[in-house]
């Protein structure tokens, strides 16, 4: 890894020795503080010393979002290519095509990226079944999204399935904004008496700015959805190279859309649309866009807020009400997603009740 000028951080090693030595656990660090890396290292050097080429599944990576999977793919095969181990990674989502869903379904790839749904297809059919007994671990990523929730006890069961077809199974859950880690690591870990948890670094420092209303006394105090702050956000967004907008409906992310193109001092090309809705195609083309540079603003839903890994992006704007402090640090850290690096985001309140709101969310970070 040396070779490729990568620089392993402390909490990453843990990692790798705690899953070499046989353990499952949580690794609970900051956004951009190489959780991917830390995660999948223990498999591959793994099979580095025991000179395993595959053939088989050997890692399955579980995300909540069909965008963090095609990110985290794609990262993943850079890595597996960077150490020469010649493991290829396979896409199981939604958005995966007709030739990556048989690749998945027949375990003719040693890395299946997919989401808790499309799992639970593929434990559905007996011949699937078969060839994941050769998996050797799992990792879910962004755990406290699922934790709680259906999608997160679908996973549950998913989980209790692959730990019967595979006895020696170890998994590991990341994430960079639970409460209880006690409870997080004992609803993923059942079976695991003393789960490990490793953290590293504190928290990466978050700044949230509140971008005010030019008149206060005529501010509407519920049921809109801030369009009457759009010359101040167009101001914002021609100050920085490259802005996440994020909206709380898609709704609300269509009407953003098009009241700004409305406005746009630049090419419209620079602008861009992004939610579950839109076609695969499209979707993808704007997520390479924005990781290229290529765009100046992208008005998204929670299809881009967990850990995609955007470098240009420079200022990440909410409009409304981030609807918690977690989902809040989520989105605070699509802008300058890099190890020591610290959050920043600019919330747009729609309504007056919503100033209360972030005044309160400045207090909590």
């Amino acid at each position: 890894m040396a070779a490729q000028g990568w620089t392993v951080l402390p909490h990453q090693r843990e990692v790798w020795a705690a899953y070499l030595a046989g353990h499952s656990g949580l690794l609970h660090t900051p956004t951009g503080s190489g959780k991917t890396l830390a995660a999948a290292g223990g498999a591959l050097l793994q099979a580095l010393a025991e000179s395993d080429r595959g053939g088989s599944p050997r890692l399955l990576w579980i995300t909540p979002l069909r965008a963090l999977a095609t990110d985290t793919a794609r990262a993943l095969q850079h890595v597996c290519d960077g150490i020469d181990l010649g493991w290829q990674v396979v896409l199981r989502t939604g958005d995966a095509s007709s030739r990556d869903r048989r690749l998945a379904r027949a375990g003719r790839r040693e890395i299946l990226v997919t989401t808790p749904e499309s799992l639970s297809l593929l434990l559905s059919y007996a011949d699937t079944q078969a060839t994941l007994r050769t998996l050797r671990a799992v990792v879910v990523d962004e755990w406290h999204e699922l934790l709680g929730s259906k999608r997160g006890v679908l996973l549950e069961l998913a989980l209790a399935r692959l730990r019967q077809l595979a006895a020696t199974l170890r998994i590991w859950g990341l994430s960079a904004t639970l409460g209880n880690l006690d409870q997080a690591a004992a609803v993923l870990l059942p079976h695991v008496t003393h789960p490990l948890r490793v953290g590293a670094a504190p928290p990466r420092a978050t700044t949230v700015e509140c971008l005010l209303p030019t008149d206060p006394g005529r501010f509407p105090y519920a049921g809109h959805l801030g369009l009457s702050q759009l010359p101040q956000v167009l101001g914002k967004l021609c100050s920085a190279r490259s802005t996440l907008i994020f909206t709380n409906t898609r709704a609300q992310a269509e009407l953003w859309h098009q009241a700004l193109a409305a406005v746009w001092p630049e090419d419209l090309q620079t602008l861009a649309l992004h939610h579950g809705s839109i076609d695969a195609a499209q979707r993808r083309a704007v997520e390479q866009a924005l990781a290229d540079g290529q765009l100046r603003a992208v008005v998204a839903t929670s299809s881009l807020d967990l850990g995609v890994d955007f470098p240009p992006v420079e200022q990440v704007l909410q409009i409304g009400s981030p609807k918690g402090v977690a989902r809040l640090l989520q989105r605070a850290g699509r802008a300058h997603h890099r190890p020591g690096e610290s959050g920043a985001i600019v919330g747009v309140p729609t309504h007056a009740l919503e100033l209360a709101e972030y005044a309160a969310v400045r207090r909590a970070v």
